[in-house]
């Protein structure tokens, strides 16, 4: 769950805060760390969670078993593509490299104009602003199109990233993205 009690606190807040606006919730399903908190904090305000987990994770005991929907899937590839399906739009929270690799590969896939779904960073006590820059280079360096780096709500309020994300108009790309 991270060294800061910060990352806890904004999981739980933004679970609360989704289920007050009436936002589902659809994430990875485990009942365990910053994922169990977000889905708790949801729950507990009366929101709709669906988890999406692999047999496998389910047989290790760390599915969810209080969520409104847990759907059970094979692989972690379908975990992610059922996830995308269900979900209108995408937030990352602090955390590992599975958060990194799925926050990577839903923005990767709206580059590609395979949805036009918000990605959205809760920048955390700042915990992606490395990262961010690190993004920004990729864009000055004419890796990353500035419109595809626009493309990456951040905010550090979860009230204003949650606004942001439901004002999101997705940018008109060239049909031919490279």
């Amino acid at each position: 769950m991270g060294k800061r009690p910060d990352y806890v606190e904004a999981a739980r807040a933004f679970g609360h805060l989704l289920a007050t606006r009436g936002i589902g919730l659809v994430y990875g399903g485990a009942s365990v760390g910053m994922m169990g908190e977000l889905a708790d904090a949801a729950l507990a305000a009366g929101g709709e969670v669906i988890g999406v987990m692999p047999q496998a994770l389910v047989d290790r005991e760390i599915a969810h078993t209080g969520l409104t929907d847990l759907r059970v899937v094979r692989s972690m590839h379908e975990r992610k593509a059922l996830m995308a399906e269900l979900a209108n739009g995408f937030v990352a929270l602090p955390g590992g490299t599975g958060t990194l690799e799925e926050a990577f590969e839903v923005w990767t896939w709206g580059v590609l104009g395979l949805h036009q779904k918000a990605c959205a960073w809760l920048n955390v006590a700042g915990y992606y602003d490395a990262l961010l820059d690190a993004i920004d280079r990729m864009a000055g360096e004419g890796f990353v199109k500035p419109e595809h780096r626009q493309m990456v709500l951040v905010d550090s309020d979860a009230e204003r990233l949650v606004s942001k994300i439901v004002d999101y108009a997705p940018p008109v790309l060239n049909p031919k993205w490279t």
